[in-house]
């Protein structure tokens, strides 16, 4: 069995980003590999019955609220619940990890996740347009030519790859860790992850 940690993830959630360092944390301890492998969750959506945040229904919305302020106040994260530039086109952002992770391994990609990820929900930055994704690629010291590659026919077949082994996975939501086949669904399950490897 591969010894491999399964991330699946969308680079716009927000309880991806609640979850992103930690998770970063337990995979240096463990000294187990990762493959980080954003999926499209609206596909994933489509098939699993989740339903994107628009249409969900208004008190689902408004816990979600108050779930994520007691999250990272608890965590001591920073986040705007509410930022400007949310709900928020995913597809760029994943493409350029999934490029990244490719020609680059996945410590670069965990860490271009982890900017990507505070940009959205700590920094007010728009994570769908170029300028940004770039600029995000030069503070991980990570060459601009990614994103190009990013739009190239081998990152979208990777990315819907992606997508495709989440639905068969059975993965139904973001952040989902898979440790030796054993699915861990949503950032308030990593002390379960904490356990499955070992810590």
């Amino acid at each position: 069995m591969s010894r491999s940690v399964l991330y699946y993830f969308a680079p716009q959630s927000p309880w991806t980003y609640l979850g992103h360092a930690r998770f970063a944390a337990l995979l240096r301890q463990s000294r187990r590999e990762v493959s980080v492998l954003p999926a499209d969750m609206t596909k994933v959506f489509s098939v699993s019955g989740g339903l994107p945040l628009p249409k969900r229904a208004p008190q689902r919305q408004a816990y979600r609220l108050v779930e994520l302020k007691r999250f990272a106040d608890h965590l001591g994260l920073p986040m705007n619940l509410q930022p400007r530039y949310f709900p928020v086109d995913g597809n760029p952002a994943a493409l350029v990890i999934t490029a990244v992770a490719h020609r680059d391994g996945s410590d670069a990609a965990m860490a271009l996740t982890g900017a990507i990820l505070s940009a959205c929900w700590a920094q007010e930055r728009d994570i769908a347009q170029d300028g940004t994704l770039l600029e995000l690629l030069a503070e991980c010291d990570l060459p601009e030519e990614r994103l190009g590659q990013s739009r190239e026919s081998d990152a979208q077949v990777r990315y819907d790859a992606h997508t495709q082994a989440a639905i068969e996975e059975g993965i139904f939501g973001a952040p989902t860790y898979v440790i030796d086949g054993e699915p861990f669904w949503g950032q308030d399950r990593l002390d379960f992850v904490a356990r499955k490897l070992g810590l």
